[in-house]
């Protein structure tokens, strides 16, 4: 979830990366991971996360043919 919003600082995700090495296939599941925290927040607040949303979904759906 820290890539959704903003994100933290590249020498966070490289110590992270340096103790807890992201398993292969990761960047493709990430977005995933993140729709849910989209949806939710479309839930919530409405607006653009709608549209942010279908665009994640045709995203997944194009990387799975």
């Amino acid at each position: 979830m820290t890539e959704v919003f903003g994100g933290f600082s590249p020498a966070f995700y490289q110590g992270y990366n340096q103790i807890y090495p992201l398993d292969k296939g990761y960047s493709r599941r990430k977005i995933l991971y993140n729709l849910y925290h989209i949806l939710n927040h479309f839930n919530l607040f409405g607006g653009s996360y709608g549209s942010q949303a279908n665009q994640m979904i045709q995203q997944i759906l194009r990387s799975s043919v």
